[in-house]
């Protein structure tokens, strides 16, 4: 008797809808690169604005991730996720095209730089939230990682090339007129999203015993639940969570530690960290194979292993050899995190049930983001108590032992991404 083997899945190139979500982000992803670098300028060089509005200009731009994931995971799971991508690409272009008619009819404020970083924030955790939880939906299960990998390439590709391109047009066109680039990026990205064919039902809706749809908080505290007692997604949060409180110790405090007491030139940090962020190129090429050959789990504790001996270059890095230590420690550290988060965002995606893809996604982001604030708080003020080199030992140590959770958990043993759970199995977890 014979057997027929199982067809290969087509490469994601060949995958049309796939291939329009990815040109969508790609685009995007750039055009974000020049508001990053110019809404800064406008409100340093432009506004003239205090240290003290500078430095809330950030604070704003971050409160909607801690403010609005949670509920945004349960939005999420009740409607379709392309009409919400579409809204946020949408929502964002038209927030930032109103900075540079401000600045032609002389009437840009620092207090519009704070309501549009927050509405900006508000529509992208959104569509974060959505866009994580959409891509399952749209290619095959062994796709997953593939498609992630994809992504990653853009957003690593921008990173290493985007903040000189958007330094050269911020010179051209000034800091305000620059931001319509990224304004028109988003209008691109919503009409490839908008051309995606496949049909998207809309999700059941959830009862409870009463026959009743249930409460927010009741759906929050669902996907709390569900995270909070799979062995899985809890090792995974505890690790990545870990990570972001060490690296943001470590990295709140690296740039004033550079400039003050090694005496590093812009042009120097500039090159160090393009050379660094090739790491997240590399390692965004390279997730797929390893995961394929070594096996998903066993790569997610190498990947996390590694990351963060990588950051010990800069500690002991020599004052007159900084430059070239920090950008080899963020090329090796970028490999690894970029391996690790490809796949653990994968294996995230594909084990969970549909209808719990929001929250899921939601409550990783409020429990690994979450550590970013503690951390840079706490860099700063161990920074200012006990010395910046003394402050970036401490993040790069304990990032050496971030690897711990996903260790000692049954993700090192899985070598393919396991079934998801049935939607009654995932249900009764956290009832």
């Amino acid at each position: 008797m014979t057997t027929t083997p199982e067809p290969r899945s087509r490469s994601l190139f060949r995958h049309p809808d796939f291939v329009k979500l990815w040109s969508a982000q790609t685009i995007s992803q750039f055009g974000t690169q020049v508001t990053l670098l110019a809404l800064p300028i406008i409100a340093a060089t432009t506004l003239n604005v205090t240290p003290f509005e500078f430095g809330l200009l950030g604070t704003i731009e971050f409160l909607p991730f801690i403010l609005l994931s949670l509920p945004a995971g349960v939005w999420v799971d009740r409607l379709r996720r392309r009409p919400i991508l579409i809204a946020g690409d949408l929502i964002r272009a038209a927030t930032l095209l109103s900075i540079p008619v401000a600045f032609a009819l002389n009437g840009l404020t620092i207090w519009q730089l704070y309501i549009v970083g927050f509405i900006n924030g508000c529509a992208t955790v959104f569509f974060d939230v959505a866009y994580q939880s959409y891509l399952p939906s749209l290619v095959d299960r062994d796709q997953i990682v593939e498609g992630n990998s994809k992504l990653e390439v853009s957003r690593s590709a921008a990173q290493i090339t985007g903040p000189g391109v958007a330094g050269v047009l911020i010179g051209v066109l000034t800091a305000p007129f620059a931001i319509v680039l990224d304004a028109l990026s988003f209008v691109a990205s919503g009409l490839f999203m908008f051309a995606i064919r496949r049909h998207e039902e809309p999700p059941e809706p959830r009862l409870n015993e009463l026959g009743q749809r249930p409460s927010m908080r009741s759906e929050i505290t669902e996907g709390l639940r569900y995270v909070g007692r799979h062995p899985l997604l809890r090792s995974i949060a505890a690790t990545t969570g870990l990570s972001n409180f060490f690296n943001n110790i470590l990295y709140s405090i690296l740039i004033l530690y550079l400039v003050r007491e090694l005496a590093v030139t812009p042009e120097q940090l500039g090159l160090a960290f393009s050379l660094g962020a090739v790491g997240f190129l590399l390692g965004a090429l390279l997730a797929n194979r390893v995961a394929t050959r070594f096996g998903i789990g066993p790569v997610i504790v190498w990947a996390a292993m590694t990351a963060g001996p990588a950051e010990l270059l800069i500690p002991i890095a020599p004052p007159n050899l900084a430059v070239p230590f920090v950008a080899a420690s963020g090329l090796l550290s970028g490999l690894g995190i970029a391996i690790y988060n490809i796949n653990q965002v994968s294996l995230r995606q594909a084990i969970t049930p549909e209808r719990m893809q929001g929250r899921m996604n939601a409550t990783m982001r409020f429990i690994v983001w979450g550590t970013i604030p503690i951390g840079s708080i706490l860099g700063g003020a161990l920074g200012g108590v006990i010395g910046l080199h003394e402050t970036i030992w401490i993040g790069a140590i304990g990032g050496l032992f971030v690897f711990l959770p996903v260790l000692f958990s049954p993700v090192r043993a899985l070598r393919t991404i396991p079934e998801p759970e049935p939607d009654e199995v995932a249900g009764a977890a956290t009832s």
